[in-house]
């Protein structure tokens, strides 16, 4: 199974707040909101969603493409991406831009805010499965250039090209229609609790009308674990407590990566969702959402330690075919 991931590609700009978000909120003045949060840290880091997602795909023994626009400073980032088994020859360089920027501050409770400037991927409706993936056996529909979004959805819908619709940071943004039409006959929904309600919400659905329309949902709850709705039959994925806590960006994204990977393996849905669960427990060890590292073999020890696989994980450690050389994909101007 061809996986191919589309979605932003950004960099990130972590910064540490040592209060807590809602001691700053008056509760009769939130129609008059004026705030300044006095950071303890900032970093930068290499992310977006389709990177992000990539990365831990590769970690994990995949070879997966990521389609998607970048910015004229994305060399160094394609160089990192591929040295770590990931195909970059979807990504586009977009001549004169640059990449998308994501400024996130984080609270003592792991509360976030965060703002999102598009750059180089307001250009990622150009991109097309037919020309630049066209030997995807599935691919997932990440925050992206809304417009972008609709026009992977439709494409795949008319392709025939199994899809997750992940609209996550994107929810607040997009219509409840865009919300329909994205989840209408997807494989899957993917979303966190919050996100999960605002869908319901704007799109005025009820949860078991969601699920006659889409195939199943991936709903995180972080510290509470994950739901996963599948055919009927829901399962409760626990999560694994991290050695560490450092920092949480990415580690949805991580999640997303564990679930596909057990998908591509066809492992029964509760491994698939362990998986998920597990790989995020490594981005929350690392501050920034690529600087998690694990051998697979590493991984699948650390899943037994935890649970019971029946044998099911040798799969993941069987031997990787060699990656493919890249082609390289003209600049867009």
């Amino acid at each position: 199974m061809k996986i191919v991931v589309t979605g932003s590609i950004a960099f990130d700009y972590l910064m540490s707040f040592p209060g807590r978000f809602a001691d700053a909120f008056v509760a009769d003045k939130l129609e008059k909101i004026s705030l300044s949060f006095l950071v303890d840290s900032l970093r930068r880091q290499r992310g977006g969603t389709a990177p992000n997602i990539a990365y831990t795909l590769a970690l994990l023994g995949d070879r997966p493409t990521i389609m998607a626009t970048a910015g004229q400073d994305f060399a160094e980032y394609r160089l990192w991406l591929e040295s770590h088994g990931v195909d970059t020859s979807a990504v586009v360089e977009i001549d004169g831009e640059f990449c998308a920027s994501f400024f996130v501050n984080t609270d003592q409770d792991h509360n976030q805010i965060a703002s999102f400037y598009t750059g180089a991927m307001a250009h990622a409706g150009t991109l097309h499965f037919a020309d630049y993936a066209p030997d995807a056996d599935l691919t997932i529909i990440t925050p992206n250039d809304p417009g972008a979004m609709r026009a992977y959805v439709r494409e795949c819908k008319a392709i025939g090209l199994p899809y997750i619709y992940d609209p996550s940071q994107q929810t607040l943004r997009v219509t409840g229609e865009e919300l329909c039409e994205g989840l209408d006959g997807c494989r899957l929904l993917s979303m966190n609790e919050y996100e999960y309600r605002l869908i319901q919400d704007k799109t005025g659905l009820t949860e078991a009308e969601i699920l006659s329309r889409a195939g199943g949902l991936v709903m995180t709850m972080g510290a509470s674990g994950s739901r996963l709705v599948i055919d009927g039959r829901e399962e409760w994925i626990p999560p694994v407590k991290p050695r560490v806590l450092a920092e949480p960006t990415g580690a949805g994204d991580a999640y997303r990566a564990g679930l596909m990977r057990g998908m591509q393996l066809g492992l029964p849905w509760p491994i698939a969702g362990r998986m998920g669960a597990l790989a995020a427990a490594y981005v929350l060890e690392q501050f920034g959402p690529q600087n998690h590292t694990f051998t697979r073999e590493e991984f699948v020890a650390r899943y037994r330690e935890t649970f019971d696989d029946e044998g099911a994980l040798d799969a993941l450690l069987q031997p990787i075919e060699p990656n493919p050389v890249n082609i390289p994909v003209p600049v867009a101007h």
